[in-house]
């Protein structure tokens, strides 16, 4: 009894002892978006967008200065572009299109993240986790140049209000996203002191596009690198 009270007084003090070097933080910086375009999952590199994510992370020690836990918490801008004709020189006979899509996501990582230590208080790290992301907000824009006129537009991105437990929604796939989205991060970088430098690529499991996903039309999935500066308190 009493050597399992010991043990248990032991388990606690190591519990609190991990919780006091828990740190919170903000993290953002630069996102290359793309969407795949094909089943395979492959992209075409003309279509990336540039965009951003923002966002507050913590660093929860599994083993000091070697394992950690980091959960976070994003706003995080996504999507993809389509470009024709000439841009420079636009005619009727070869006008200039531009489609972009803008897709923006609250994200949620779940990556843990090993450490080599490269001096007093600095390490080199890599990381390997799940995202789960919630579909908040985004546009679609297009502009058309004949030369003579240019006509531009936009609209806001609609989004299929089914969930996991629910795909009931009566105009599912009808010109909408999904709600939800998830998929897994790989992730390098280096902690200096209080300070992160890492980037990252997200790789989508979900096709983005509402409708019924099948195996002859699993396209349209996120594809995002991304290159972050964090600040640890």
């Amino acid at each position: 009894m009493r050597k399992k009270l010991i043990l248990s007084f032991a388990a606690l003090a190591f519990s609190f002892a991990a919780m006091s070097q828990v740190r919170v933080g903000v993290k953002g910086g630069w996102n290359l978006a793309n969407i795949s375009t094909r089943n395979d999952g492959s992209t075409d590199d003309n279509k990336a967008l540039s965009r951003y994510h923002i966002g507050v992370i913590a660093d929860m020690p599994l083993i000091k200065n070697i394992l950690s836990f980091q959960p976070g918490v994003y706003y995080s801008s996504k999507g993809a572009k389509v470009e024709s004709g000439n841009k420079d020189n636009p005619s009727v006979a070869d006008p200039y299109a531009k489609y972009t899509t803008n897709p923006q996501y609250i994200e949620i990582p779940l990556n843990f993240v090993g450490k080599v230590p490269i001096g007093a208080d600095s390490r080199l790290f890599a990381g390997v986790g799940p995202y789960f992301a919630f579909g908040v907000a985004g546009k679609n824009k297009y502009t058309v140049n004949t030369g003579v006129a240019k006509t531009e537009g936009s609209s806001s991105i609609k989004w299929d209000d089914d969930t996991p437990f629910n795909t009931g929604d009566p105009d599912q796939g009808l010109n909408k996203y999904k709600r939800f989205d998830w998929g897994g991060n790989l992730m390098v970088g280096a902690e200096l002191s209080h300070f992160i430098v890492s980037a990252q690529y997200g790789l989508g499991f979900s096709k983005i596009l509402s409708g019924q996903d099948s195996s002859s039309d699993d396209k349209a999935k996120n594809r995002v690198f991304s290159v972050s500066l964090g600040y640890l308190f």
